[in-house]
């Protein structure tokens, strides 16, 4: 084919340079990496839709690759270049820059005298004659759709010599071969999955590019909301620039914003085919597309072969993993387009979803089907799937799921089910609290039903409402009034019922009752399976293994227990699971495990405060204390408490405000500040309320409650030799009560009072009593939690066990080496072994200082000091090494206990 006879042109400079970069751009380093390390493919395909950085990540590439000696040349596609002549003058133009030749092929008369595949030849043999490495960049290259100049390409692209690229970006799949060069490893594709920004990026160019004054949760809404999309990110910074609440607009930001909208419309939906647009329209209610979904909703379509064109074509259209067929779109787009929908086409949205609804049901999926009924409004339609589906949902713990759905409904629909009704009030109970749950109740008929299932699940909502709210003997009152009321057709109820008596004995100490209960309860779900009610029976059982001290049991029935909903369904989806997620995570926080425990308390422990459970609420924010301490994020720790007393002052349970006290108290202990624990246990000391705790058998306060308390304060920095007596007092009654947990964490006290009163054989003698059991269980926070004097005691014990010779056993040894280990710089020396330092020299130093050896001995990480001193991270380090120089220190540890020998902190 000759190419075809063109007037002279006047080539634009802009075609041959890229776009200048901005300030504001964030650097692709990942990218840029991953494109100049291809060194074997001779195509790199960039694709994406409009907007998401294509051209950026191309142009960092170009100057990379120049500033390291590879020649490289630009050129930008318009529509024009689907003429052969013109696209042939052009890149003639960019080649002549990857090579020393003249441009003696430049000119149209040239040109004109070559066919397609004699051009091809010649540009690759003018690039041969260059030896170094080149780059050839082509952007905007879905423009070209000419199947003579593709095929130019392609020839070009195979020909091309081993130390030649060409890197393309385009917003869908070049017809290029690329399925030839893929198998011969001569291809590298970034998607938009790799273009997209990273959170890491996104606060980069928020925060330091764009000078945004934005919290980590904000930032970290943004990034979700745009999906890393680089466009919605540079329009939300616009739109946030100057705005006095950012918060709000963050939270309200979506596809249906201004600026969003109007790039989504003329840049994406305004590009497409009338038949694409109507495809994406009326698919836009479904949050995963399939073909033979999307064919319900667009009847007469191919909708198989319209995805795959869509994947092909569109970033906004994302395949979902290990899934076929089965795509999704990106958030902001699929808002864009339901905002669309609802404008264009108001009539149809019902439908729609009635169709997704009727496809969902028929394909077996109940709970898409219920979400596309809400949407489209249609009540009638939802209120009989939910009243087919809703009691099965229920025993599996879905109580968020049902929450939301059944506070969709219009009230006065949702009176006329009773059954409904009641389980709504059950899944407001264990997402938004027994309060707001009971206050409902009281607001309906259905205390008064003559229903015999209704009556079942009341006997059985009200005691387990009064156990969350820490009434335990109202709960008790109740669950004797209803002793042997069980219906037989509310099996839920009926299982519950037996659950919430198990747990009420087991609260006050009667575990042998509790245990007959909770094997009741199991023996009646193999005729009515629940797995919520599963999970609550492992998880009662596994409470009394925790305090009778059998820490490994407690922690498998923990697993079982979370595995009982979570099993079925994503755990996210329910609330029961939130209620054995804290307990398992706190195992494997006594394990030592704190990056999975701080993973689990991140998913469940905003669920348990959502409930108002007093224990768990407890359990899940110690702990998260602990662990933002054990970070060196001191104030972060602080902060956790302060929530937790603030979240019990505001739901009016005494017991969490007073165990929080204890908490803090504690953290002042391990900090060294003894004044300060010591006002904090004054503040906890509700005798009341302790003596009711004494009675009975809180989980949240095995290890918390006020005698402990103050016996660890005695032992750490008051008079040790006083607290022996006590100690010895409370270690019989906690073995009298089989709270054998109790007993051991009483026992540390005990040895470390004995080794402080300088009884160091007496101390070894409480260790070795023991060490036995704690490796047999696993525990290691029991032990690392109360801090370096703890740690000390541990580590004497593990000297004199090696001295002795004692080896043979090499579980028990690795379990000491590992709990002296798991202490880290928390174990301080001997008065008798810290370097005396001479008065001069502890003189010299500075204020600064002084100043960061206090921090140091509370437990600051060398970040948190620079940003409490306002100064870097480096300025920290700088300072400690000039503080163990002056002290003649070899550690921080060492530095901390010679500050505190001669009262510098």
């Amino acid at each position: 084919m000759s190419v075809s006879h063109t007037p002279e042109r006047v080539l634009m400079v802009s075609k041959l340079n890229p776009p200048a970069s901005r300030a504001a751009q964030v650097q692709r380093a990942e990218l840029c990496h991953k494109i100049l390390s291809a060194s074997a493919a001779k195509l790199v395909v960039v694709r994406a839709s409009a907007g998401f950085g294509k051209t950026t990540a191309m142009t960092q590439s170009m100057s990379r690759m120049n500033a390291s000696g590879v020649a490289t040349a630009w050129l930008t596609i318009d529509d024009a270049d689907n003429d052969v002549s013109r696209f042939l003058f052009c890149l003639n133009a960019s080649v002549s820059r990857l090579t020393d030749s003249d441009d003696r092929l430049t000119s149209g008369e040239a040109i004109e005298k070559q066919t397609a595949s004699e051009a091809a030849f010649n540009i690759v043999a003018r690039l041969s004659e260059n030896r170094s490495a080149f780059a050839l960049f082509i952007d905007d290259f879905e423009k070209i759709h000419e199947q003579s100049v593709l095929g130019l390409i392609r020839e070009i692209v195979e020909h091309l010599p081993a130390h030649g690229q060409i890197i393309v970006g385009s917003r869908h799949l070049p017809e290029l071969g690329l399925g030839r060069l893929r198998a011969r490893g001569q291809l590298l594709e970034i998607d938009v999955s790799e273009l997209r920004f990273s959170v890491e990026e996104t606060t980069e160019f928020l925060v330091n590019r764009r000078q945004l004054e934005l919290s980590q949760d904000d930032l970290i809404r943004v990034h979700n909301r745009s999906e890393g999309w680089a466009t919605a990110l540079w329009l939300t910074s616009l739109a946030l620039e100057g705005n006095k609440n950012p918060q709000s607009f963050i939270q309200r930001f979506s596809g249906e914003n201004d600026a969003i909208a109007d790039y989504l419309s003329h840049d994406v939906l305004a590009q497409q085919s009338d038949g694409i647009k109507n495809f994406l329209l009326r698919t836009s209610i479904l949050r995963h597309l399939t073909p033979s979904l999307c064919d319900a909703l667009v009847p007469g379509c191919d909708s198989g072969a319209m995805l795959r064109h869509l994947d092909t074509r569109s970033a906004f259209l994302a395949p979902i993993e290990h899934e076929q067929l089965t795509y999704r779109y990106h958030s902001l787009f699929a808002e864009f387009l339901r905002a669309e929908l609802h404008a264009q086409y108001p009539e149809d949205v019902t439908a729609l979803h009635l169709a997704a609804s009727n496809w969902y049901e028929n394909s077996g999926r109940v709970v898409p089907a219920i979400d596309h009924a809400i949407e489209g409004r249609a009540f009638g339609r939802a209120m009989v799937l939910l009243e087919a589906h809703a009691g099965r949902l229920l025993s599996q713990g879905r109580m968020k799921l049902l929450a939301r759905w059944l506070g969709d409904l219009p009230m006065e629909q949702l009176k006329e089910y009773e059954l409904l009704e009641m389980i709504y009030i059950w899944a407001i109970g264990f997402t938004r609290g027994p309060d707001e749950a009971l206050e409902m109740l009281s607001m309906t008929n259905l205390e008064a039903s003559e229903s015999v299932v209704i009556k079942s699940h009341i006997l059985a909502f009200k005691p387990l409402m009064m156990c969350m709210m820490d009434r335990y003997e109202e709960a008790s009152e109740l669950g004797r009034a209803g002793d042997g009321e069980f219906s037989g057709y509310a099996p839920f109820a009926d299982i519950i019922s037996i659950n919430s008596r198990a747990n009420v004995f087991s609260v006050m100490g009667l575990y042998d009752r509790a245990r007959q209960l909770i094997d009741g309860a199991r023996d009646a779900q193999f005729s009515h399976s629940s797995s919520f009610n599963s999970m609550y029976s492992e998880s009662l059982e596994g409470l009394i293994d925790l305090q009778e001290g059998r820490q490994k049991q407690a922690a498998a029935r923990f697993r079982l227990a979370v595995g009982a909903t979570s099993s079925t369904y994503d755990f996210s989806h329910t609330s029961g699971n939130a209620w054995a997620g804290v307990l398992h995570a706190n195992t494997v926080y006594e394990a030592n495990n704190l990056e999975l425990a701080a993973r689990l308390l991140h998913v469940y422990g905003p669920l348990v405060r959502e409930a108002g459970l007093p224990d768990h609420m407890l359990i899940s924010d110690i702990m998260l204390s602990r662990l933002a301490f054990n970070c060196g994020d001191v104030d972060r720790a602080f902060q956790a408490l302060t929530e937790l007393e603030h979240l019990g002052r505001t739901r009016k349970l005494p017991r969490v405000v007073a165990t929080a006290r204890l908490e803090r108290s504690r953290l002042f202990l391990v900090q060294g500040r003894g004044d300060a624990a010591k006002q904090e246990l004054d503040r906890a000391g509700n005798e009341q309320l302790w003596q009711r705790v004494r009675k009975h058998r809180m989980p949240a306060n095995d290890l918390q409650y006020i005698e402990m308390a103050r016996l660890r304060w005695e032992v750490l920095v008051g008079d040790a030799q006083s607290a022996l007596s006590p100690l010895e007092q409370e270690i019989k009654e906690a073995q009298e009560s089989s709270l054998y947990r109790r007993v051991l964490k009483l026992k540390l006290f005990k040895a470390i009072a004995l080794y402080r009163c300088n009884r160091f054989e007496d101390s070894i003698v409480v260790m070795a009593d023991i060490m036995p059991t704690c490796c047999a269980e696993g525990y290691v926070r029991l032990f690392v939690d109360e801090g370096s004097a703890a740690g000390m005691v541990v580590k004497i014990y593990l000297q004199t066990f090696r001295a002795a010779g004692h080896q043979s056993d090499p579980v028990f040894v690795s379990y000491l080496e590992g709990l002296t280990e798991a202490f880290g710089p928390a174990i301080v020396l001997p008065p008798a072994i810290v370097p005396e330092v001479d008065e001069p020299i502890l003189n010299s130093l500075t204020r600064k200082e002084t100043r960061v050896l206090q921090l140091l001995s509370e437990g600051y990480s060398n970040s948190a000091m620079a940003e409490k001193l306002f100064v870097s991270d480096s300025t920290v380090r700088t300072h400690l090494r000039s503080i163990n120089s002056k002290l003649n220190a070899s550690s921080r540890t060492q530095a901390v206990a010679i500050a505190r020998r001669h009262g510098l902190i």
